[in-house]
Protein backbone atom coordinates (compact mmCIF):
# COMPACT_ATOMS: atom_id res chain seq x y z
CA UNK A 1 0.00 0.00 0.00
CA UNK A 2 3.10 2.00 0.44
CA UNK A 3 3.51 2.90 -3.37
CA UNK A 4 -0.22 3.91 -4.09
CA UNK A 5 -0.33 6.36 -1.21
CA UNK A 6 3.11 7.65 -2.21
CA UNK A 7 2.10 8.24 -5.99
CA UNK A 8 -1.19 9.64 -4.21
CA UNK A 9 0.44 12.30 -2.40
CA UNK A 10 2.41 13.08 -5.12
CA UNK A 11 -0.36 14.12 -7.44
CA UNK A 12 -1.84 15.37 -4.45
CA UNK A 13 0.85 17.66 -4.04
CA UNK A 14 0.70 18.58 -8.13
CA UNK A 15 -2.91 19.30 -7.86
CA UNK A 16 -2.21 21.81 -4.88
CA UNK A 17 0.71 23.86 -6.66
CA UNK A 18 -2.05 24.23 -9.69
CA UNK A 19 -4.33 25.12 -6.32
CA UNK A 20 -1.45 27.91 -5.54
CA UNK A 21 -0.82 29.23 -8.90
CA UNK A 22 -4.57 29.68 -8.94
CA UNK A 23 -4.16 31.83 -5.86
CA UNK A 24 -1.62 33.54 -7.48
CA UNK A 25 -3.43 34.28 -10.24
CA UNK A 26 -6.69 35.97 -8.97
CA UNK A 27 -4.34 38.34 -6.49
CA UNK A 28 -2.80 39.40 -9.62
CA UNK A 29 -6.01 38.95 -11.61
CA UNK A 30 -7.59 41.62 -8.20
CA UNK A 31 -4.41 43.40 -8.46
CA UNK A 32 -4.93 44.41 -12.30
CA UNK A 33 -8.43 45.50 -11.78
CA UNK A 34 -7.59 48.27 -9.53
CA UNK A 35 -4.22 49.26 -11.29
CA UNK A 36 -5.53 49.02 -14.52
CA UNK A 37 -3.10 51.24 -16.00
CA UNK A 38 -0.25 49.21 -14.83
CA UNK A 39 -2.14 46.25 -15.74
CA UNK A 40 -2.89 47.38 -19.57
CA UNK A 41 1.54 48.11 -19.42
CA UNK A 42 2.02 45.23 -18.04
CA UNK A 43 0.39 43.19 -20.85
CA UNK A 44 1.57 45.45 -23.64
CA UNK A 45 5.44 44.57 -22.51
CA UNK A 46 4.61 40.82 -21.76
CA UNK A 47 3.13 40.78 -25.66
CA UNK A 48 6.00 42.73 -27.25
CA UNK A 49 8.48 40.46 -25.77
CA UNK A 50 5.98 36.93 -26.63
CA UNK A 51 6.15 38.84 -30.34
CA UNK A 52 10.15 39.20 -29.92
CA UNK A 53 11.00 35.77 -28.47
CA UNK A 54 8.58 33.94 -30.89
CA UNK A 55 10.02 35.49 -33.80
CA UNK A 56 13.60 34.92 -32.76
CA UNK A 57 12.69 31.10 -32.22
CA UNK A 58 11.73 31.03 -35.66
CA UNK A 59 14.18 33.12 -37.13
CA UNK A 60 16.43 30.00 -35.43
CA UNK A 61 13.81 27.14 -37.14
CA UNK A 62 13.85 29.14 -40.69
CA UNK A 63 17.74 29.21 -40.57
CA UNK A 64 17.89 25.47 -39.82
CA UNK A 65 15.44 24.36 -42.56
CA UNK A 66 17.60 26.58 -45.19
CA UNK A 67 17.13 24.80 -48.48
CA UNK A 68 13.43 23.92 -48.15
CA UNK A 69 10.53 25.46 -49.69
CA UNK A 70 9.40 27.03 -46.63
CA UNK A 71 13.14 29.10 -46.06
CA UNK A 72 11.72 32.62 -46.83
CA UNK A 73 8.42 32.23 -45.86
CA UNK A 74 9.67 31.67 -41.91
CA UNK A 75 12.42 34.28 -42.94
CA UNK A 76 9.85 36.62 -43.37
CA UNK A 77 7.41 35.77 -40.48
CA UNK A 78 10.15 35.80 -37.80
CA UNK A 79 11.00 39.28 -38.96
CA UNK A 80 7.81 40.56 -39.10
CA UNK A 81 7.54 39.35 -35.60
CA UNK A 82 10.17 40.50 -34.41
CA UNK A 83 9.46 44.19 -36.08
CA UNK A 84 6.32 43.59 -34.26
CA UNK A 85 7.87 42.98 -30.97
CA UNK A 86 10.38 45.86 -31.01
CA UNK A 87 7.83 48.67 -31.61
CA UNK A 88 5.25 47.12 -29.07
CA UNK A 89 8.49 47.13 -25.92
CA UNK A 90 9.45 50.38 -27.36
CA UNK A 91 5.78 52.23 -28.02
CA UNK A 92 3.54 50.33 -25.50
CA UNK A 93 1.53 53.12 -24.84
CA UNK A 94 0.85 53.73 -28.80
CA UNK A 95 -0.10 50.12 -29.38
CA UNK A 96 -2.29 50.35 -26.45
CA UNK A 97 -4.44 52.63 -27.97
CA UNK A 98 -4.35 50.76 -31.53
CA UNK A 99 -5.24 47.63 -30.07
CA UNK A 100 -8.45 49.42 -28.09
CA UNK A 101 -9.68 51.15 -31.19
CA UNK A 102 -9.27 47.52 -33.14
CA UNK A 103 -11.19 46.04 -29.88
CA UNK A 104 -13.77 48.91 -30.03
CA UNK A 105 -14.49 48.00 -34.17
CA UNK A 106 -14.75 44.67 -33.52
CA UNK A 107 -17.11 45.08 -30.64
CA UNK A 108 -19.16 47.66 -32.84
CA UNK A 109 -19.43 45.20 -35.86
CA UNK A 110 -19.98 41.99 -33.98
CA UNK A 111 -22.56 43.68 -31.81
CA UNK A 112 -23.77 45.04 -35.59
CA UNK A 113 -24.22 41.37 -36.73
CA UNK A 114 -25.91 40.01 -34.03
CA UNK A 115 -28.45 42.27 -33.83
CA UNK A 116 -29.14 41.80 -37.67
CA UNK A 117 -28.91 38.66 -37.21
CA UNK A 118 -30.97 37.89 -34.72
CA UNK A 119 -33.93 40.14 -36.47
CA UNK A 120 -33.59 38.69 -39.68
CA UNK A 121 -33.50 34.98 -38.72
CA UNK A 122 -35.28 34.98 -35.43
CA UNK A 123 -34.59 31.40 -34.05
CA UNK A 124 -34.99 29.67 -30.56
CA UNK A 125 -31.94 32.04 -29.17
CA UNK A 126 -33.19 35.33 -30.93
CA UNK A 127 -33.48 37.45 -27.17
CA UNK A 128 -30.21 35.78 -26.32
CA UNK A 129 -28.85 36.72 -29.28
CA UNK A 130 -30.73 40.06 -29.22
CA UNK A 131 -28.82 40.64 -25.92
CA UNK A 132 -25.53 39.61 -26.75
CA UNK A 133 -25.36 42.17 -30.31
CA UNK A 134 -26.92 45.27 -28.04
CA UNK A 135 -23.97 44.91 -25.38
CA UNK A 136 -21.51 44.22 -27.91
CA UNK A 137 -22.73 47.33 -29.37
CA UNK A 138 -22.88 49.49 -26.45
CA UNK A 139 -19.51 48.19 -24.38
CA UNK A 140 -17.79 49.75 -28.95
CA UNK A 141 -19.56 52.45 -28.76
CA UNK A 142 -18.44 53.10 -24.97
CA UNK A 143 -14.98 52.51 -25.29
CA UNK A 144 -14.78 54.34 -28.73
CA UNK A 145 -16.21 57.47 -27.19
CA UNK A 146 -13.60 57.53 -24.63
CA UNK A 147 -10.74 56.53 -26.56
CA UNK A 148 -7.85 57.18 -26.28
CA UNK A 149 -8.07 57.65 -23.10
CA UNK A 150 -9.97 53.91 -22.81
CA UNK A 151 -6.48 52.12 -23.76
CA UNK A 152 -5.47 53.03 -20.58
CA UNK A 153 -7.54 50.61 -18.87
CA UNK A 154 -9.78 48.43 -21.39
CA UNK A 155 -6.97 45.81 -22.74
CA UNK A 156 -5.53 46.19 -18.75
CA UNK A 157 -9.57 45.22 -17.69
CA UNK A 158 -9.44 42.10 -20.27
CA UNK A 159 -6.21 41.22 -18.81
CA UNK A 160 -6.74 41.17 -14.96
CA UNK A 161 -10.10 39.62 -16.01
CA UNK A 162 -8.51 36.77 -17.97
CA UNK A 163 -6.36 35.94 -14.98
CA UNK A 164 -8.66 36.11 -12.96
CA UNK A 165 -10.53 33.57 -14.60
CA UNK A 166 -7.99 31.28 -14.90
CA UNK A 167 -7.18 30.95 -11.38
CA UNK A 168 -10.24 30.47 -10.18
CA UNK A 169 -10.35 27.28 -12.92
CA UNK A 170 -6.85 26.62 -11.69
CA UNK A 171 -7.99 26.56 -7.89
CA UNK A 172 -10.88 24.41 -8.60
CA UNK A 173 -8.94 21.83 -10.70
CA UNK A 174 -6.66 21.97 -7.88
CA UNK A 175 -9.08 21.47 -5.19
CA UNK A 176 -11.34 19.00 -6.99
CA UNK A 177 -8.07 16.93 -7.96
CA UNK A 178 -6.31 16.60 -4.08
CA UNK A 179 -9.95 15.56 -3.20
CA UNK A 180 -10.66 13.06 -6.23
CA UNK A 181 -7.04 11.42 -5.49
CA UNK A 182 -7.62 11.68 -1.57
CA UNK A 183 -10.56 9.94 -2.05
CA UNK A 184 -9.24 7.38 -4.24
CA UNK A 185 -6.36 6.97 -2.30
CA UNK A 186 -7.69 6.35 0.61
CA UNK A 187 -6.02 9.14 2.45
CA UNK A 188 -9.65 11.50 2.49
CA UNK A 189 -10.61 11.42 6.55
CA UNK A 190 -14.40 10.64 5.68
CA UNK A 191 -13.06 7.88 3.68
CA UNK A 192 -11.26 6.57 6.22
CA UNK A 193 -14.22 6.84 8.42
CA UNK A 194 -16.76 5.38 6.19
CA UNK A 195 -14.10 2.08 5.87
CA UNK A 196 -14.13 2.05 9.39
CA UNK A 197 -17.48 2.14 10.11
CA UNK A 198 -18.19 -0.63 7.47
CA UNK A 199 -15.54 -3.01 8.45
CA UNK A 200 -16.76 -2.68 12.29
Amino acid sequence: MDGPEREGRRLSRSFGGLALLGILLVVAGLVGLVYTGVATLTSMILFGWLLLIGGLVGLVHAVQSRGTSYFWLGVVVAALNIAAGVVVIRHPHGTAEALTMFAALLFLTGGVFRLVGSVVVRGPQFGWTLLQGAFGLLLGLLVLFDWPHSSLYVLGCFFSLALLFDGLGLIAVGIGGRRIVSMVSGTDPLTKDSRKQSES
